[in-house]
């Protein structure tokens, strides 16, 4: 457990910080980086009267903030980030901006404000091209989208901060995380929440692709534990490096999309087929992409305990919760 400490959630308001946020402030004194781009007030409207929350509206790619944010933090969770493959395909810059200046800017801020650990999430886009499954740390191939090679940037600048500077590093390779709090509005939105949108709303799916493509969906509780334990770990061999973090099992899109059916009609939300629509292949995708979580077993302890399937129910039941309270 973490207790007892000041922590900085970057992106705090987004899905992941949201969640990050609310679990480590009963207990910890919890302040929430965020320019609110694409994290959303909402997300931590209930927090904003707690005692040991503090909302800061700010940009990490403004190193000043970035400094003032850090000021007496023992751990700093870095989620902020600008996401999404397409967006990054679009708008490389601003990416780079977000991503990459705005890492720097965490790290230097951690450094001067004598930061001791440093939890960042990086991504699985990092594999790329390498078609190794499953995914091994040490085994990446050519990145395929400006939003990979900003996730690969951020892993190789905090590897030699750690050399150069002593902050202690940790990164997590996400591996298709979702759950409560995920948008499922815009463009941009991620497969899950975008699928299950439409599927309330009865309308067709549309996937990019043969709907073959694998993916290791992993529950936001999962992600929340991973961080907490990359926070907390005290063996030097486990630190200054990167960790996946999936549920270590995969799925075809095909087959997900029969799953969230299942969970429509056991929670009698929709009754029927549904329409699939299948489109091109989008670019920067990766095809396959399944985690070996054993580094992370070994040296983090970490557990994944609830699998895709439990998870869409959980998650269908808050949206449920939603509904019922509107």
């Amino acid at each position: 457990m973490l207790e007892g400490k000041r922590i900085l959630v970057t992106g705090g308001a987004g899905f992941i910080g949201s969640n990050l946020c609310e679990f480590l402030v009963e207990k910890n004194e919890v302040r929430c980086l965020d320019s609110l781009l694409t994290g959303h007030q909402e997300n931590i409207q209930h927090l904003l009267d707690h005692p040991q929350f503090t909302f800061i509206k700010g940009d990490v790619r403004d190193y000043e903030v970035c400094l003032n944010a850090t000021e007496g933090v023992d751990v700093i969770f870095h989620q902020a980030a600008l996401g999404s493959v397409p967006r990054s395909i679009e708008t490389p810059l601003n990416t780079n901006a977000h991503n990459v200046t705005g890492f720097l800017n965490m790290l230097e801020a951690a450094k001067n404000s004598n930061v001791k650990r440093f939890v960042f999430a990086t991504s699985s886009s990092v594999y790329g091209d390498h078609e190794h499954l499953p995914k091994t740390e040490g085994k990446i191939g050519k990145p395929l989208s400006p939003y990979a090679v900003t996730k690969y940037v951020n892993e190789m600048y905090a590897d030699v901060y750690a050399r150069l500077y002593g902050i202690e590093t940790i990164g997590l390779r996400y591996f298709n995380v979702f759950g409560r709090r995920q948008d499922p509005n815009g463009v941009y939105a991620a497969v899950i929440p975008r699928f299950v949108k439409l599927l309330q709303e009865g309308k067709a799916i549309t996937v990019n692709g043969d709907g073959e493509q694998t993916r290791d969906f992993t529950y936001i509780d999962n992600v929340i534990q991973a961080n907490v334990l990359a926070a907390t770990v005290e063996d030097s061999a486990a630190l200054n490096t990167i960790y996946n973090i999936g549920c270590g099992s995969t799925i075809t899109l095909n087959e997900l999309i029969q799953a969230i059916q299942e969970c429509f009609k056991e929670n009698d939300f929709s009754e029927g087929a549904f329409e699939v629509i299948y489109g091109p292949k989008r670019k920067g995708d990766i095809e396959h992409s399944y985690a070996s979580i054993a580094k992370a077993t070994e040296f983090l302890k970490y557990n994944p305990t609830i699998d895709l399937k439990e998870g869409m129910r959980r998650y269908l039941g808050v949206l449920i919760e939603n509904e019922l309270s509107n």
